[in-house]
């Protein structure tokens, strides 16, 4: 059942009219529950309410698959101006972003160009960039360019999907870079050929992969609703007598609101996921597909203030 479900989103977010009509009515829908307006400007005054909160951020622009040099570069600024509002307005944010969207599919040369315009400039506002992950079809390629631009780049995290056989040999390899991971589930529809179909298997190995990057002294963002992750975590810090500055929770904007506070109020940091621009459905549908309780999160999200 969970596996129809989890297809049955994947289906949907491909769904062309459906995101059509979800751009021209999604206020109607409740998108502004999930999604911090369309432009970075209009998702500032939310992150001042969520770090007012005792809440750190992460921001998304929205979008991917680019397909043209100069949109590819444009997102790049979009990126840059992120980083230089964060900065200004001293927000306590992070931004994410998906090297597709920066030109990934068209130029190697193209992408690193992007990605080195955006971090040379949050390097100089001390903001931390974290590279998201895409399907597997992407996940080598990712993992390479984060490799290379780690050396120089000491500002820059990356994300591990549990569902895929990879990710174990990955976390080891990445071991040598320092580097900052966060640790989810997965969202995107995979073939048994490269990842676990079953729901405990994937969670097991979130398990696994929390333990080993924490035990290899990396620091570690736990992104997950689940509340079983969330006191497996809990009992690691017990067990490996860990500090709450070595690793935090992860959650989405709009989505279990009362665990991120209570977190807080147990000291944990907590940074919440803010996704802004008009291309949110997709991005909501691959969420309902990751984890079939979210749908139940997103109806109380999005119909309770």
């Amino acid at each position: 059942m969970e596996a129809i479900s989890k297809n049955f989103f994947l289906y949907l977010s491909n769904n062309k009219v459906l995101d059509r009509l979800a751009k021209r009515f999604g206020s109607r829908f409740g998108a502004d529950k999930i999604v911090g307006g369309e432009t970075f400007s209009q998702a500032i005054p939310i992150i001042e309410q969520l770090n007012h909160d005792g809440l750190q951020v992460t921001v998304d622009h929205l979008g991917e698959f680019v397909t043209s040099e100069e949109e590819a570069r444009n997102r790049a600024e979009e990126c840059v101006e992120a980083v230089q509002l964060i900065a200004e307005n001293q927000l306590q944010s992070e931004i994410s972003l998906k090297l597709t969207s920066l030109g990934l599919d068209i130029s190697h040369q193209l992408v690193i160009e992007n990605m080195e315009k955006i971090l040379k400039e949050a390097q100089a506002r001390e903001v931390t960039v974290t590279i998201d992950m895409e399907d597997s079809s992407r996940c080598e390629s990712t993992l390479e360019i984060y490799k290379s631009l780690k050396k120089d780049y000491s500002n820059l995290g990356t994300v591990i999907q549990s569902y895929l056989y990879r990710s174990d040999c990955d976390i080891e390899e990445l071991h040598s870079v320092d580097p900052y991971l966060r640790l989810v589930k997965g969202a995107y529809k995979e073939s048994g050929k490269v990842a676990f179909i079953d729901k405990e298997m994937v969670d097991s190995n979130l398990k696994h992969l929390i333990k080993k990057n924490l035990k290899n002294g990396h620091y570690t963002a736990i992104a997950s609703h689940d509340d079983a992750i969330i006191n497996y975590t809990k009992q690691l810090e017990r067990e490996m007598s860990l500090s709450k500055d070595q690793f935090e929770f992860q959650m989405l904007y709009g989505m279990r609101n009362e665990t991120q506070k209570q977190l807080v109020k147990e000291g944990y940091t907590v940074r919440v996921y803010l996704p802004y621009g008009e291309d949110w459905y997709g991005y909501f549908m691959r969420r309902l597909a990751e984890r079939p309780a979210n749908v139940a999160f997103a109806i109380k999200g999005i119909f309770s203030k």
